[in-house]
């Protein structure tokens, strides 16, 4: 376990003064590029993050295929410096659409072996709202990367993220459990709302980004791949729900976001989840 706020002192002290901070984080509103180049080597556990999937959002200029794929190696590779020979590093990506060739590749075919990482497997997130199609099925996932450094020595917490809804909960085998009483192992496919928008359909936690994860699904993540007090990174925070997961589950985050309103909403949503979870964060410092 790191100590929480010499940590972020430490952080500070190379890169600069963040848009905010907290006993537990900081958010850098810098390139994340820039951002992690001065950081030292080997200091975060995890690191889970979204990038734009180069398909026009407000808040990307989408580049040649080719141009992006070779920014995303740049910055999965800094990634890979920055982590920790046990640590890992989870990679949420959708799908992007070539002219004349296809209309939605997943971008973890493009990505997959770009970085010097270790593929353990892939995760499907799959949600039930979403786009409605007319000419095609209406998309209702997107993949999630789960890379280690080392695949013989990695964090898996599975006890932390057992799902409890077991059809049979007392089935035994020559009289013992056949299944954990935490629960089971939640497979490669996690079924999790996503955050809704628009009139009367809203969900709760609906931030003023267009692509949010919910607190849920990053939660997971940050229980089941990370420990108490480990250093997490996101070099695209968005709307902090990453930064957020790791205040309430006793971790220390490093957030990038290049767009200042973004910084200024999460700015907000970490004071309020750092307060709701005071006591918790004691145990860091």
């Amino acid at each position: 376990m790191i100590k929480a706020e010499s940590f972020i002192q430490d952080c500070v002290r190379v890169i600069g003064a963040p848009f905010c901070r907290g006993d537990s984080y900081a958010v850098f509103c810098i390139d994340c590029l820039d951002g992690m180049k001065q950081l030292p080597r080997a200091v975060f556990d995890l690191t889970i993050t979204s990038p734009p999937y180069n398909i026009g959002k407000e808040y990307e200029r989408p580049l040649p295929l080719r141009e992006y794929v070779e920014w995303c190696q740049k910055w999965m590779t800094e990634v890979h410096c920055l982590t920790r020979s046990q640590g890992a590093f989870w990679l949420n990506v959708g799908y992007v659409s070539l002219p004349e060739k296809a209309k939605a590749v997943p971008l973890p075919y493009l990505l997959w072996d770009k970085c010097p990482f270790f593929l353990i497997q892939e995760v499907v997130w799959n949600y039930g709202a979403g786009v409605a199609a007319r000419s095609f099925l209406s998309p209702r996932n997107e993949k999630f990367l789960w890379f280690v450094k080392d695949p013989a020595h990695y964090t898996f917490n599975l006890d932390e993220i057992r799902d409890p809804d077991v059809k049979y909960p007392l089935q035994k085998k020559n009289g013992k459990l056949r299944c954990n009483t935490i629960g089971k192992n939640p497979s490669d496919v996690w079924q999790i709302a996503k955050v809704t928008s628009g009139t009367d359909r809203a969900s709760p936690e609906r931030a003023p980004h267009p692509a949010q994860f919910p607190l849920d699904l990053v939660e997971r993540i940050v229980k089941g791949f990370s420990n108490r007090g480990d250093a997490i990174l996101d070099p695209f925070l968005g709307s902090g729900s990453t930064a957020e997961a790791c205040i309430r589950q006793g971790r220390v985050v490093i957030g990038f976001e290049i767009r200042r309103d973004y910084c200024a909403f999460v700015a907000k949503r970490l004071k309020r989840a750092f307060e709701e979870t005071k006591s918790m964060l004691f145990e860091l410092s």
